[in-house]
């Protein structure tokens, strides 16, 4: 239980306090009126002893009694009514609220911090008053009257014989039949006679003359000189008095409920009562039509008919929230007591004290002398009941076992003079006057008679009394015997039925256990009359129970929380509304954050709506809002009802202050950092064979890789715009704005361009939610031509649309539990400053007829079929966290969060925009495939754009054509076969020769030092105006290698005026092109060993190409037809084809393979002169009827890109090597270089839709290194195996720059010339002389010396059969020095002495550069043996 201001020692002796009853006559109640208080009233704050009181027991020892209180009232002849004393303490309840500055305890248990108010005053009211008000009844006496006041005025004109009728009436009503209400204690009653005297109107002589009288009469012992009113009203206002009776006067108890309404002794006095001086409050006094008992009806009667029962405990039907009447409330502008002055004051205390002390107390000590006197003398009652025998105690004990089985005697009644209710008397009027020892004794007798005669309300009173007495008896002489209270609790509630004395019971033993600290058996007392027949008993004993819980030893925490939600629901239906909101949230406490999430919801749910109802609005709000945010886990149709009751309250919110500003809503969640920004226009549809650039869209996932590679061709083609430096302030563009990207700063937006913001929103409900009229919440500085900035804030579309459009959606549903965005746009029409700060909506939700649980959705959800319910106007504010700083150590040791601008962009002045879109864009290609389409260009801005460029990290993939495209028209009959190449009908004779023709690289893009992957537009004029579109053709070229391909253009372009914040804009696309296999081209280049050619220079060499068809035949391909073979080189060229078939036209079907041998020739000097004009000599061998012409667009475009890549691919390698190569190696290396390409250009009839197709497609092979195979496609890397281990580290050696051995035996190329076959007649002349000429030839650049020796040095037994036969004549070694690239001859004999074939190829060359200190001196191997034929003649 909660702490309370009394003890229970105060407490229990303050509750059964001796009454007395006060009779006045009309004059006496209008002077006492004048106060503004009935004359029980006036008493009420005097009513306490100050001083101790003494008494002497039957045994005349004397007793002492502190703190004495007495209670006087008015006479009131009916009993009150239940529904009365029901609603009296409803208001007093309800009148007691928690102080707003009260500072809460906080409790720690556990991990729990709690806020609890450490007092209820509210209960202590409610129990003072419910004590209070309590009915006389007959089984008790403890409240019956000991002594009535007879009260009459000095002013009056007869006041001995006021005396008199007074002293008739009260003993009529005492003894008389008619009367059952109220109770006297004996018959004899004390009687005690009070003279009020007005002192400022009276006259006191004869005041003083009547009291004489009176003492005469009554005896100094019984009467009294009352003086009050020693001032008129008037003078109220002068001094200011204290007022102590307001305190008392509120708490509405039932004795002073308008005793000034009792009417007088007489009828006639009552007729001509002063009416004006009784209604001074506003109370009308009527009287009972001249009834002889003219004693009104209880003030708390509701109606003319009594309540026959005495339970006044029923059902609590009196609200009292919506009551404004109350019995009797003090009026706060009355003062009371206007009259009296401070002596007034006095004199009435000293009344009080005199009454009591010469008046009451001699009359109780009497009064229990003769009771104890007549039980002393009982039949079989031997000894006084002081020395009560321990039987009570060890004997039989109170028959409790049979108290269920007892059959239900409760209506046993008793006569008034049967002795064991004079024992029952006496141990009242002994408890009235704290003699607890002498009590205990009493009522310990009591008991067992009752419970021998089976009366069990009797005996049940006697127990309770029983233990309260044995709890204060000084000295503590016996424990507290709770199963008293128990047995009396149980009594009172199942076989009398009267919870109202059960009720008083259980308050007072809780109380009891309470101050022994046994706060879990007072819990379960309380929480054992929690009961249906009184909500408000119920609420107020279950929080006591949950103050016990938390108050014990270790708290039981979840045990209050639980019990407080009871307490809660138990005052919200006794009409309690605050006093539940306040369990409701105090039990919140213990819930919140504990993963209760439905009793969270419950209780939030209850705190809402007790909020709504006593109209604390944002309470509600937010207790609702809690609801909706949680990750709920209620059933749909629960969700539904809190989501409804929250809008109609919302909506409550909002009609209060309907130009505030927009209320933040809880639903649906936004994931802030979601939020994409898009700067621009959304992208076209496809429209047939136009297809719109990909370029960048919210559809588009964020991909981190492709993102880098997006930047690195901007930042290329950036330097290449000025000229090959990346400015400082570059900052790649950024069309989408997310959480990868880079928000540090301000975003750019150009005006009249559209800003699409994408909001992430997840309904976590069950339910749909409708969002309508769903738009961008924005502030804008617009800045004008002077640079002032004027802010506006916008919130709504109509503001003003000519600043900054904003897109409205009309309806947006979110299903239950999605997640969904919305795209939400902005038009700005002003430069300046935008800042997005969130969203604006209706929040709603499609609605269907239902009910909740049994609650119905409160008044105002109207709810339709499936039609939308009301909806509330709110904000949601888009606030995005932006990224970790982790640079600095400041930063890493604290959390410190970047800038995130995404929502924030600046609006600056119109750029130019293009569009760019493809035409007849293939998505299939085979590897190698040329087609051509249409790219068409269009400046939908009005600003005029140029400096169009397009880069792609794959150059070789498309061409827009060299310079000379538009110089060389397309041929008729390449009109006819829709070939992408430009071709010349040729004539039959020079099928085998090649035609050659030259180009430079310059004229493709493919300059000395420039970057192949930017490529100019060429745009005529090189601007495009606003709204012109230009159609240039595009010729693309399959990879060679098969599947997907994803190809990046960029297209990059620049406004003609130049603005400081934004230099270019750029434009993206995607190219998806699938290839599918066709041609396997190897080549490999040998030299030639015949050393003359038509010129009479040596460097013929032999081109080798093997073709083979791959293709599966997937594509529809029945065959290919290799139409031209070309070559391209700066120094060799293809000169004809050493082909011994004479089919000219070469066919591959499917896995078929071709072999081509090619002669290739040094071009002449003429045209190599001119090494730095990039200028290659293309040469075409024609296997069909048309040349095409290789050095024109596009077949030239796609060989120098796929050259300039393979070069990229090359050149790093290559590089490092000659950084570290001598010269000397140098040289040597470049004998076996050469620099022949060869480009093989085909056709492939496919047949697709019962139609053939002519394709076409070329292939490259480059040529770097004579007798290395080349290949038209890049080889796979085999991964190299894993080496073992090794635990050393290997000595550094230097690796002596040695060159290979292919290398220098290619720096001397040999020949031997001689007969092939010789007849020779052997039986003539045994030895065959023949001339050999060996022809030695240097391939490189530089001096060499060479050695020649002709002495077989091989041991072998195979070689000497071999060559064991013939021998070389004359001179065995030879040493010469031949020039750069000269050729020398050596005329030789060789000897034969047999018939035979025989090898010439013996001689060994050695050579080494004549500069070269180090002789690298290597064997010349020939090529091919060199066999000759000796035949006999």
């Amino acid at each position: 239980m909660a702490q309370c201001v009394q003890s229970v020692q105060e407490l229990i002796p303050d509750s059964f306090v001796p009454c007395v009853a006060a009779l006045c006559s009309d004059d006496a109640e209008r002077l006492t009126r004048l106060n503004h208080l009935s004359f029980a009233e006036l008493l009420k704050p005097f009513t306490r002893l100050t001083s101790e009181v003494h008494m002497r027991d039957p045994n005349n020892q004397l007793h002492i009694i502190k703190n004495l209180k007495i209670a006087v009232s008015n006479i009131i002849t009916q009993p009150p009514q239940p529904g009365a004393i029901r609603k009296l303490l409803s208001d007093v309840v309800s009148g007691s609220q928690p102080a707003d500055g009260l500072v809460a305890n906080v409790i720690t248990a556990g991990d729990y911090d709690l806020n609890i108010s450490a007092t209820t005053p509210w209960f202590e009211s409610y129990r003072e008053t419910f004590l209070q008000s309590m009915p006389a009844s007959d089984h008790e006496f403890l409240n019956h009257y000991l002594a009535c006041m007879l009260v009459a005025s000095s002013s009056e004109a007869e006041p001995m014989e006021q005396f008199g009728k007074l002293s008739q009436e009260q003993h009529r009503i005492q003894h008389n039949n008619d009367y059952s209400y109220p109770k006297w204690f004996i018959p004899n009653t004390l009687k005690y006679y009070v003279l009020l005297h007005d002192v400022s109107a009276g006259d006191e002589q004869r005041a003083e003359s009547i009291y004489e009288e009176m003492k005469q009469k009554y005896g100094t012992q019984g009467c009294y000189l009352l003086k009050i009113n020693s001032r008129t009203s008037n003078q109220a206002s002068d001094e200011q008095i204290p007022d102590p009776w307001s305190q008392y006067l509120q708490k509405n108890s039932i004795q002073n409920q308008e005793s000034y309404e009792d009417g007088p002794c007489t009828v006639s006095s009552n007729k001509n009562s002063d009416s004006n001086l009784l209604s001074l409050d506003g109370l009308d006094n009527e009287v009972k039509d001249g009834l002889p008992n003219n004693f009104k009806a209880h003030p708390l009667q509701l109606d003319s008919s009594s309540d026959p029962s005495n339970n006044i405990d029923g059902p609590d039907h009196v609200k009292s929230a919506s009551s404004l009447h109350e019995t009797k409330k003090a009026n706060p502008g009355i003062i009371h007591g206007a009259c009296l002055t401070l002596t007034d004051h006095d004199r009435i205390r000293q009344f009080v004290q005199e009454f009591t002390f010469r008046g009451l107390l001699p009359h109780i000590e009497k009064t229990i002398r003769q009771l104890n006197d007549q039980l002393i003398s009982r039949k079989g009652l031997s000894r006084s009941l002081f020395s009560a025998t321990k039987k009570w105690f060890s004997g039989s004990k109170v028959p409790e076992k049979s108290i269920n089985e007892l059959k239900n005697t409760s209506g046993l009644l008793y006569p008034p003079e049967a002795p064991e209710l004079q024992i029952r008397k006496m141990a009242d009027l002994c408890f009235l006057v704290q003699h607890y020892d002498l009590a205990y004794s009493c009522y310990h007798t009591a008991k067992k008679d009752f419970l021998n005669d089976q009366a069990m309300l009797y005996a049940a009173g006697a127990l309770e009394m029983a233990a309260v007495s044995a709890f204060l008896q000084q000295g503590a002489a016996r424990p507290y015997p709770a199963h008293y209270m128990d047995t009396a609790i149980q009594t009172y509630r199942d076989i009398c039925k009267n919870m109202v004395l059960a009720e008083r019971c259980v308050l007072l033993s809780a109380e009891i256990l309470k101050s022994q600290s046994k706060y879990s058996e007072a819990a379960a007392l309380l929480i054992r009359l929690t009961s249906e027949d009184s909500d408000l008993r119920s609420a107020l004993l279950l929080e006591q129970a949950a103050h016990c819980f938390i108050n014990m030893k270790s708290p039981m925490v979840r045990k209050y929380a639980f019990h407080m939600i009871l307490a809660g629901h138990r005052f919200s239906k006794a009409g309690q509304k605050k006093h539940a909101l306040r369990c409701y949230c105090q039990a919140m406490q213990v819930y919140k954050g504990k993963g209760w999430s439905l009793a969270e919801d419950h209780i939030n749910f209850t705190i809402g709506r007790q909020s709504y109802t006593l109209r604390q609005l944002d309470n509600a709000v937010s207790a609702f809002r809690h609801i909706l945010i949680n990750e709920s886990k209620q059933s749909a149709a629960q969700q539904g009802s809190f989501l409804r009751e929250y809008l109609y309250v919302y909506k409550n919110v909002s009609q209060l202050s309907p130009d505030g500003p927009l209320p933040q809503l809880p639903l649906p969640y936004i994931n802030s950092s979601a939020t994409r920004v898009f700067f621009g226009h959304d992208r076209r549809p496809a429209d047939g064979e136009k297809q719109a650039a990909t370029h960048i869209s919210l559809d588009q996932e964020y991909d981190n890789e492709s993102s880098e590679q997006w930047r690195e061709l901007e930042e290329q083609v950036v330097a290449l715009v000025n000229k090959g430096v990346i400015p400082p302030n570059f900052h790649p563009t950024q069309y989408c704005l997310n959480s990868f990207s880079d928000n540090s700063r301000f975003p750019l937006a150009v005006v009249e361009e559209p800003i699409t913001v994408e909001v992430a929103f997840r309904n976590p409900l069950k339910v749909p939610l409708l969002l309508t009229n769903l738009s961008l919440l924005w502030k804008f500085q617009p800045k004008d031509c002077s640079g002032k900035n004027d802010e506006e804030v916008k919130e709504l579309v109509t503001s003003e649309p000519e600043m900054i459009g904003t897109e409205v959606i009309s309806e947006f549903l979110i299903n239950s539990e999605e997640s969904k965005v919305a795209r939400l746009k902005l038009f700005p029409h002003h430069i300046g400053d935008l800042h997005i700060l969130g969203i604006v909506y209706n929040l709603g939700t499609v609605q269907g007829s239902m009910t909740v649980d049994g609650i119905g959705a409160l008044p105002g959800c109207h709810s339709g079929k499936h039609s939308l319910s009301m909806s509330v106007r709110g904000r949601q504010d888009l606030e995005i966290q932006g990224p970790r700083l982790n640079s600095t150590k400041e930063e890493k040791t604290s959390i410190t969060y970047g800038p995130d601008r995404r929502l924030d962009p600046i609006i600056i002045e119109e750029m130019p925009l293009l569009e760019v879109f493809f035409i007849h864009f293939p998505t299939g290609l085979l590897c190698g495939e040329i087609r051509k389409a249409y790219v068409e260009f269009v400046n939908v801005s009005k600003c005029p754009l140029t400096g169009l460029k397009v880069v792609s990290k794959r150059p070789e993939f498309f061409t827009f054509g060299g310079d000379t495209t538009a110089l060389t028209p397309l041929s008729p009959s390449a009109a006819e076969n829709c070939s992408a190449y430009k071709t010349v009908v040729t004539e039959p004779a020079s099928v085998c020769a090649a035609l050659t023709s030259s180009a430079s690289s310059v004229h493709f893009g493919i300059g000395i030092g420039s970057q192949p992957e930017v490529i100019p537009v060429p745009l005529p004029d090189s601007v495009l105006l606003p709204g012109a579109s230009v159609q240039l053709p595009l010729w693309l070229r399959g990879p060679d290698e098969e599947g997907v391909h994803e190809i990046n253009f960029l297209f990059y372009y620049e406004s003609v005026k130049k603005l400081p914040k934004i230099r270019h804009r750029i434009l993206r696309h995607t190219a998806v092109i699938c290839t599918s296999r066709s041609l396997n081209v190897r080549a490999t280049v040998c030299r030639s060993n015949s050393l003359e050619d038509e010129e009479g220079r040596g460097g013929n060499m032999l081109v080798f190409v093997d073709v083979e068809n791959i293709n599966t035949s997937e594509a529809g391909v029945k065959e290919f037809h290799i139409v031209q073979v070309s070559s391209s080189s700066k120094h060799w060229k293809l000169q004809k084809s050493v082909n011994l078939s004479e089919n000219k036209d070469a066919k591959l079907g499917s896995r078929e393979k071709g072999k081509f041998c090619f002669k290739a020739i040094r071009c002449k000097e003429k045209e190599v002169a001119t090494q730095s004009s990039e200028k290659y000599t293309f040469a075409d061998i024609i296997f069909g009827n048309e040349q095409i012409i290789s050095s024109a667009s596009p077949c030239a475009d796609f060989f120098y890109r796929s050259l300039s890549s393979e070069l990229k691919k090359v050149q790093p390698s290559a590089h490092m090597e000659k950084q570290s190569v001598e010269d000397a190696v140098r040289l040597i290396q470049k004998c076996s270089e050469v620099d022949l390409n060869v480009v093989i250009l085909w056709k492939a009839y496919v047949v697709e839709d019962s139609k053939q197709l002519i394709l076409e497609g070329q292939h490259h092979v480059v040529l770097h290194t004579v007798g290395k195979e080349a290949y038209s496609y890049p080889q796979k890397q085999e991964p190299p195996e894993m080496e073992p281990l090794k635990f050393f580290r290997p000595e550094n050696t230097a690796v002596s720059l040695r060159p290979s051995v292919e290398q220098l035996s290619s720096l001397i190329k040999t020949s031997l010339h001689y007969p092939e076959s010789l007849n020779h007649p052997f039986h003539q002349k045994s030895l065959c002389l023949v001339p050999v000429t060996l022809l030695l030839s240097n391939c490189s650049k530089a001096d060499v010396d060479v050695i020649v020796d002709l002495r077989h040095k091989t041991t072998s037994p195979e070689s000497l059969e071999i060559h064991g036969s013939f021998t070389w004549l004359g001179q065995t070694q030879y040493k010469l020095q031949l020039k750069s690239e000269e050729i020398h001859s050596l005329q030789l004999k060789a000897c034969f002495v047999h018939t035979g074939v025989y090898n010439l190829g013996t001689p060994r060359v050695f050579a080494k550069l004549s500069d070269q200190v180090t002789v690298f001196e290597t064997s010349q191997q020939n090529s091919m043996p060199a066999l000759i034929i000796i035949n006999n003649v």
